[in-house]
């Protein structure tokens, strides 16, 4: 993970220099939103915000969920946008200590379940949710006459040698809410026990989820017929496949305990110059027209209940009964003393 500012790309210190320029008098003003490399949204409902608000949205992506987290806690001081979505609830103490928000009580959070609201001070609002599961291909199994993984305990079996690919905690979003998905099930006590039966069983760990699902899984030309993705991953491969298919090739496994839910927030960053117009975007993400954009372009459930969801997002999709759960203040309080020791046991 980087730490430091000078890691930075040119391209998002032109973005900040460019987001600082006063706008033309009379035009559009100018909205800079930092996000992390997969956030994804239709042109035409950004259109829509900017033709109601007179404003011209940039979109600023700075890495993983984790990354732009640390780059927006690094840049406190003197913020690289305006408003900042994408910190997930594994990383969000991170962003609150670093007193990055300004508080603000969008009106439509009454549309917003309170399972979702996990910062009571208002200054990181809630926009979507999705649950991190293991993943397998289902035409590797069928060939191999093996039988999927059921639950995690199954990936300790002698069967599941060298089939696994992980993402690392220390610097991929669904790494660390995986490792969360381990503690919730085997708890503190139990959790570096499975770990080290994963690595007795040749777990691969890669840095990050695009070269776990893409370069490592074997349903993209991998050798890893097992990854840590998402519930929604198989509706989502059935989608957008080349070739039409029927049903979906991979199969999530959602057994109790064997998946861990992420929820992303956006918030107004401080310092901005544009307070009011962060306001309006960050009430526009909770609205039914982002909302309900959300599913296809990004893969997650929205947060307002009133989203409709796309059917052929949901026919397909089987979601865990019940998830692994770590409470936020253990999270906050044992995030880094429990990735360290998660590097010590599989990474060294």
């Amino acid at each position: 993970m980087k730490n430091s500012l000078k890691f930075i790309h040119l391209g998002a210190l032109l973005a900040f220099l460019a987001a600082c320029a006063p706008a033309t008098p009379g035009g559009p003003r100018r909205l800079t939103v930092m996000t992390h490399d997969s956030f994804a949204v239709s042109e035409d409902v950004v259109t829509a915000f900017e033709a109601e608000n007179n404003a011209q949205v940039e979109f600023l992506k700075l890495g993983d969920a984790g990354e732009a987290t640390n780059k927006a806690v690094l840049a406190a001081d003197a913020p690289l946008a305006d408003v900042f979505y994408g910190v997930d609830n594994t990383f969000l103490s991170r962003a609150l200590d670093g007193g990055i928000f300004e508080a603000y009580v969008s009106p439509l959070l009454g549309d917003i379940p309170e399972e979702f609201e996990l910062d009571p001070e208002h200054r990181a609002l809630p926009v979507d949710y999705g649950d991190v599961c293991l993943n397998y291909d289902i035409i590797y199994f069928q060939e191999n006459n093996l039988a999927p993984p059921a639950n995690l305990e199954d990936l300790l079996k002698p069967e599941y040698t060298s089939l696994l690919v992980v993402e690392n905690p220390a610097t991929s979003s669904p790494g660390l809410a995986f490792l969360f998905a381990t503690i919730g099930h085997f708890g503190e006590d139990g959790y570096l026990e499975f770990w080290q039966g994963l690595v007795a069983n040749d777990v691969k760990v890669v840095s990050d989820w695009e070269t776990a699902f893409y370069t490592e899984f074997s349903r993209w030309g991998g050798e890893r017929p097992i990854v840590v993705s998402y519930a929604s991953s198989p509706p989502v491969d059935l989608i957008f496949a080349e070739e039409p298919m029927d049903t979906p090739v991979t199969a999530a496994v959602v057994s109790d305990g064997s998946c861990f839910r992420q929820i992303e927030f956006v918030g107004v960053l401080k310092g901005t110059k544009n307070r009011d117009l962060a306001e309006a975007w960050v009430d526009f993400m909770l609205s039914k027209i982002f909302q309900e954009d959300l599913p296809l372009q990004m893969f997650v459930f929205p947060v307002n209940p009133d989203a409709h969801l796309q059917p052929e997002f949901v026919n397909f999709l089987v979601e865990p009964e019940q998830t692994a759960f770590v409470s936020p203040e253990d999270i906050a309080t044992h995030r880094e003393e429990w990735i360290e020791a998660w590097t010590e046991v599989v990474l060294r």
